[in-house]
């Protein structure tokens, strides 16, 4: 049996990794997770320069899941490459970095200091605010999504995932937007926007008033979502939002997603991802399928 996984070129043991943002660089969760074992770990989002973040209060508890107004908090590139990769390097995991700005020069600056450094893929994350539109996020415009993954396509050594926002009016236009910019891959959902208000202190229960929510609750969502997409792209899918167990990522496989992404769930059970790649396993095995690919998407 085959847990093996291609995606965009890049061979993985196995398909999970873990999203953005939800596991650092891999290394505070090192004592509670092999990160030998994982497909691929995917790093917190780095811009070209550090970035401080959001005032506090920044995370807040919702029914079903939380919800956060980090601002993508990270310490830069430079430190990033001098520190972080080298760490990632000692495991015999793909490495995905994911790569955030403010501007298209932003994220073209990050991409170009990472050509050269021993990563396998990258993970470009458009649901950042865009500062020449008025901060819109750059996936919210299928016209901006596809510019800025032609151009970021253009100076890339490595295959490029694009993150797609799932607050839009049809998720299929943008990643059909995001596969003629060039796209290798996409992934999505990332955070649905949600907001939540303190009764008791009369004000916003996170200092940004919106948040993004993730954890079980946006998981239906997050389905349709990349089940849409797959019959949109002829690309790989990275599948994410909401799965706290085997049987929620084997949704999303058969949904059409070639890959999946474990978040939230890191937070409250460290080894969760260890428990999804067991369970694909066991699934695989009793309901005979010899290879990933063979479940992907078989849902129709």
């Amino acid at each position: 049996m085959n847990m093996s996984v291609n995606i965009a070129g890049v061979e993985w043991k196995n398909p999970v990794t873990v999203a953005s943002g939800t596991f650092g660089s891999g290394e505070e969760f090192s004592e509670f997770v092999d990160l030998n074992r994982l497909g691929a770990v995917t790093t917190k989002g780095v811009a070209n320069v550090p970035w401080a973040g959001n005032p506090t209060p920044r995370v807040a508890e919702v029914y079903g899941g939380m919800m956060n107004a980090i601002g993508l908090q990270n310490p830069g590139i430079d430190l990033f490459c001098e520190r972080d990769i080298p760490y990632l390097k000692n495991f015999d995991t793909k490495i995905i970095v994911n790569v955030c700005g403010h501007a298209p020069e932003e994220y073209l600056a990050v991409v170009e200091r990472l050509a050269d450094e021993p990563i396998d893929m990258m993970e470009i994350n458009i649901s950042c605010p865009n500062v020449n539109a008025g901060f819109l996020a750059f996936g919210q415009d299928a016209h901006n999504v596809e510019k800025l993954t032609a151009q970021i396509k253009k100076i890339a050594k490595q295959p490029i995932i694009m993150k797609l926002t799932p607050n839009v009016t049809d998720i299929t236009e943008i990643a059909r937007a995001a596969e003629a910019g060039g796209a290798d891959a996409v992934s999505l959902i990332n955070t649905l926007t949600g907001m939540k208000i303190d009764i008791n202190r009369k004000t916003f229960a996170v200092a940004n008033k919106t948040g993004g929510v993730s954890g079980p609750i946006v998981k239906p969502v997050a389905v349709r979502m990349v089940y849409q997409v797959a019959q949109a792209v002829n690309i790989p899918i990275i599948g994410m939002g909401g799965i706290s167990c085997a049987e929620d990522a084997i949704e999303f496989l058969l949904a059409g997603a070639s890959a999946v992404s474990v978040g939230t769930a890191n937070f409250h059970n460290p080894a969760v991802t260890l428990e999804v790649i067991d369970g694909i396993e066991a699934y695989m095995k009793k309901n005979g399928f010899e290879n990933v690919k063979d479940m992907v998407g078989i849902v129709k």
